[in-house]
């Protein structure tokens, strides 16, 4: 029993507490034995909260995912029950007073959540290393690797089988990179698609949004179509889908005209292994009726500015953070990681003019990547320009904040393509379709026009039934943690 547990996706083992195969208790029993078997070597699950989950059982609400075991990443994601670090120490085990909209929308759906996952400090980061949890998170595909970042601990608790499926959150590619890292599911929807409230009006200038990490589309499907739409107060709401996630992931799309990019798109070269996993996908793609054509993106596009002003809207929001948290008392080094420090230092030097225009460049570079898709429906890249890094290679402890996010082996030189669909508000997804010649994961990351998310789930759906990839999944699952 155990090992179906593992094998499941969500949908899966809801169907059996439906049928009464199996109680909620046995599986909470089972994600808690994958737990401790699994997260001495991970580092990706903290904050258990066992008799929470185990009191909940009786009461959970009838939906989708009634009695499933799921975790939450230990960054926003308000919840009375689940004390949280965001990452960092001067959070350490604080508490919530109040359940985000999120969250009661996932509760709604009836998962029993036992407790969070690693986040690097504030979510600034490509890997989770974050100094609060004494230990960096590992791949369970490699534990020299990352397991990716910001929700890399949900990632890496996915992959290896304690939940089917976790909760995340991306601002830069923060669930698009763990699902690279890790060999699973991770789609960005349109901006605001998802509820932020009730008391946070938006992250990062609306770059940030919620969204999961599982090993089936159907789950990512069925929670976004639970957790997708307009809330009250909110400063905007994405344009009403034509149809659902569920319903656009189970038909073809039709001929799409896809373009795809073998350089980042300031024309650097990427890893071999992420060059040979795109173009297999875009023979596939081809296979399947699309038209699929090379593209090299127009330098008017102009990513260096609009990451650049990225780096100061990140830096800006992380000081407001410090400082919510810190009041009167100065922040020293010691109390925070160093990238962490070194954002907070170079806001100082951003002036309230320096960060209008900042955001001014954001929206301008969105209405620059809408114009990208006059001529296609779909921008094809891997996700990252390598397979998922060693531990250590983006540690933060840099305190030059601009030169980890934009200087010579840095962030965006490793994570090139998922900012960009942050900034521009689009709808993007990584897929599982490619493993390198070490067996590590290397996702292929799809983007569509803004609101166009129907049309990015239906091409999924074609692809994953074209190429499953449950099996090469079930790999690292059954092999387990080293003994």
């Amino acid at each position: 029993m155990s090992d179906f547990y593992s094998t499941q996706d969500a949908t899966g083992l809801a169907a059996m507490v439906a049928k009464d195969e199996v109680s909620t208790g046995e599986l909470l029993d089972m994600a808690l034995d994958r737990c401790a078997t699994w997260n001495p070597h991970l580092g990706a699950v903290v904050n258990l909260q066992e008799q929470v989950a185990r009191n909940n059982i009786a009461t959970l609400p009838q939906g989708p995912f009634t009695g499933v075991p799921f975790l939450i990443k230990d960054l926003g994601c308000e919840a009375v029950d689940f004390p949280t670090n965001n990452g960092s120490r001067l959070c350490k085990g604080m508490h919530w007073s109040y359940d985000s909209t999120m969250f009661t929308r996932m509760r709604a759906t009836g998962l029993n959540t036992f407790g969070r996952t690693t986040s690097p400090e504030f979510g600034i980061g490509p890997v989770t290393e974050a100094g609060v949890y004494g230990t960096p998170t590992r791949n369970p595909w490699n534990l020299n690797h990352t397991p990716g970042g910001s929700s890399g601990g949900s990632g890496a608790a996915v992959a290896a089988g304690i939940v089917p499926a976790a909760h995340g959150s991306d601002g830069g590619g923060s669930v698009r990179i763990p699902a690279s890292s890790c060999g699973l599911v991770g789609f960005k929807p349109t901006r605001a698609r998802l509820p932020m409230g009730p008391v946070v009006s938006e992250g990062w200038g609306g770059m940030a949004i919620d969204g999961f990490l599982t090993r089936s589309l159907r789950d990512t499907a069925t929670l976004l179509d639970a957790c997708a739409g307009p809330e009250m107060g909110a400063p905007y709401a994405a344009p009403v889908m034509e149809e659902s996630y569920t319903a656009a992931m189970s038909h073809d799309p039709g001929a799409l005209r896809i373009r795809y990019v073998t350089t980042d798109f300031f024309g650097n070269a990427l890893h071999d292994d992420c060059v040979e996993g795109l173009e297999k996908t875009a023979k596939l793609l081809e296979s399947l009726g699309h038209h699929v054509t090379h593209w090299t993106p127009e330098p008017e596009l102009d990513v260096p500015a609009m990451m650049l002003a990225w780096t100061r809207i990140v830096a800006c929001g992380t000081a407001g953070r410090v400082a919510a948290i810190l009041g009167d008392i100065p922040l020293t080094r010691d109390m925070v990681d160093g990238v962490t420090f070194g954002a907070v230092e170079y806001s100082k030097g951003i002036t309230g003019a320096d960060y209008i225009a900042a955001l001014a460049q954001i929206h301008g570079f969105g209405r620059r990547m809408a114009g990208a898709f006059n001529d296609c429906d779909i921008i094809l890249s891997p996700t990252l320009a390598t397979p998922p890094c060693e531990i250590g290679y983006l540690k933060p402890d840099r305190e030059d904040f601009v030169a980890y996010r934009n200087g010579p082996g840095s962030v965006f030189e490793y994570s090139p393509f998922t900012a960009i669909y942050n900034a521009s508000g689009q709808p993007a997804v990584s897929l599982p379709l490619h493993w390198s010649t070490d067996n590590l994961p290397v996702g292929m990351h799809f983007a569509a026009p803004f609101g166009a998310d129907a049309m990015l789930m239906s091409l999924c759906g074609q692809i994953e039934r074209a190429a499953p990839w449950h099996a090469k999944q079930l790999e690292v699952i059954r092999k387990g943690p080293p003994v």
